[in-house]
């Protein structure tokens, strides 16, 4: 069961069809030789009794690595019906998005988990079992193949000669065999010769095209699965309010970016350009974005910090961040794409009797970072109970918070003043002022707001990329390599009294048919029979 001896002395592996070496073959029948891979042993097939066995067949299969294939892509197509999540507001609830904005298709989309597709644990299982499949049906084929070719004798046995598609037999001089050999060498063939006998070969090269191919692919997916390394790719979204000093996702806490102001301009068409005039008419004069800009500060943290501490911050450089211009730093880019305008800062209130109208405050709250309790002098002071920075009212009407961004704020206050030592508490939001039993004798009553402009930042981290190009530049030469060349051969053979010529091409049999011709110009051979 493991090797089989041919008639030549040649010992061959336990599933060759043919002998690697003189080709006769083992089995006899008519009809052509299945040349595909030189009736070499291939693992898959002749191997099938352990589990490891069973995966290897399994993979091994073209027909396995095709559906692992056509289902990636239907599941990359599916992910395409719908917004990937980061693509959705960043304030809005995925669970909560999809089943709003595209009704049950969307919750069965977010449910299934197609929301997050291309970074999703089965995504990458599909992934991965694709580059598996290529590499071991390489493996299980190109191995085989290269030792049958590198094996391959000049002298073949006579029914590996007669079963070839293009063959002939037929009286030849030593005039026509010199002839033929120019011929081939014209034609870049590289030449073989024993006892009289000649093989003439060219392009075998061309025969590795197809695993050229399988190793830019393998090597493509190697550097997108590389993405999910740590440290290796970043892309992240970074909301900054002006004035603001935040970390920069991504970085590990390295370095951090403040926003001193963002600014946004638009055409005028009383300024601008004339290109622009039919457009400005179009849509509005002041309507037609022609800036966005972030003027930022880059820091470096200096030193090591320990948690909950402030880091210290030392300045890199300031830099103005537009559309198409980023701030690069390290292996990092900071893109410009998108913006909020009048987000809500601070909101100022007060503490009024409701009968005399008189007032205490203001009350400052950051709505960033509120205080728990404001003290406002004479025993007056003003708790925040709760604080709610996108209000709504849940299923079971309970005051809850969509979001952390302050898009529609609401406050629990609870109020004590010398007359209401045990204090009060009401309910303050935009228009909105209700208070437990309507008895109270003070109220918070709305003083003013402060806004400020707030940029998005796209960050981003690459390291994969030269991976992702170098798969994709093997992957071409793959392509060109089994495209543009083809492997041809010649054999030219004494058997009896007899000359049998025969060929072979692994495709390209016209061209290949034409070139013959051209080969046996100047002897006595008319045409080799296809």
């Amino acid at each position: 069961m493991e090797h089989v001896t041919c008639e030549c002395g040649h010992v061959n592996p336990f599933g060759t069809s043919f002998c690697e070496k003189c080709g006769k073959p083992f089995v006899q029948n008519e009809g052509l030789l299945d040349m595909k891979y030189e009736g070499s042993a291939r693992r898959s097939i002749i191997q099938t009794k352990s589990i490891v066995d069973s995966i290897w067949s399994f993979f091994s299969s073209v027909k396995v690595g095709i559906w692992l294939i056509v289902i990636t892509l239907v599941a990359s197509m599916i992910g395409t019906i719908f917004p990937q999540q980061m693509y959705i507001p960043p304030s809005a609830s995925p669970s909560e998005f999809y089943q709003e904005q595209y009704g049950t298709l969307g919750g069965i989309y977010y449910t299934l988990g197609f929301h997050h597709l291309y970074s999703s644990w089965w995504y990458m299982l599909l992934i991965a079992s694709i580059g598996i499949s290529l590499v071991i049906a390489s493996l299980d084929r190109v191995i085989p193949l290269y030792k049958a070719l590198a094996k391959q004798g000049v002298t073949r046995h006579p029914n590996f000669l007669s079963r070839q598609r293009l063959f002939k037999k037929m009286i030849l001089s030593e005039e026509d065999i010199d002839t033929l050999k120019v011929n081939m060498k014209r034609r870049h063939y590289h030449i073989r010769t024993e006892q009289g006998n000649i093989l003439a070969e060219k392009g075998r090269f061309s025969r590795w095209g197809p695993y050229v191919n399988h190793l830019g692919i393998i090597i493509f997916l190697i550097g997108i699965m590389m993405r999910f390394v740590p440290g290796m790719y970043v892309d992240e979204l970074l909301w900054l309010r002006e004035g603001q000093t935040k970390e920069i996702p991504g970085t590990n806490g390295m370095y951090y970016l403040k926003n001193e102001a963002f600014i946004k301009e638009v055409y005028d068409s009383q300024k601008d350009d004339k290109v622009f005039q039919s457009a400005i008419n179009r849509v509005g004069d002041g309507m037609i974005p022609k800036n966005f800009q972030t003027n930022a500060v880059l820091f470096k943290v200096i030193g090591n910090t320990i948690a909950g501490e402030q880091p210290q911050l030392e300045k890199v450089e300031d830099y103005a961040i537009r559309v198409n211009d980023p701030l690069k730093f390290a292996d990092y880019a900071l893109y410009q794409v998108d913006y909020k305008e009048g987000e809500f800062s601070k909101m100022f209130f007060n503490l009024e009797n409701k009968e005399s109208k008189q007032k205490w405050g203001p009350i400052e709250v950051d709505l960033t970072n509120p205080k728990e309790k404001y003290d406002l002098g004479n025993g007056y002071s003003a708790q925040l109970v709760s604080y709610f920075p996108d209000f709504y009212l849940d299923e079971q009407g309970k005051p809850n918070t969509k979001t952390k961004i302050p898009n529609n704020p609401g406050f629990v206050f609870k109020m004590t003043t010398p007359q209401t030592p045990n204090g009060e508490v009401s309910f303050v939001g935009i228009r909105q002022n209700i208070e437990t039993d309507g008895k109270n004798l003070y109220k918070i009553s709305f003083a003013g707001t402060e806004t400020k402009n707030v940029t998005a930042l796209t960050v981003r981290k690459d390291r994969t990329l030269w991976m992702v190009a170098l798969g994709g530049i093997i992957f071409m030469i793959g392509v060109s390599q089994g495209m543009y060349w083809n492997h041809r051969r010649i054999w030219v053979q004494r058997v009896n009294d007899e000359w049998w010529i025969a060929g072979f091409t692994n495709k390209n049999w016209y061209g290949f048919q034409r070139e013959c011709k051209k080969i046996l110009e100047g002897t006595s051979i008319e045409e080799l029979r296809d």
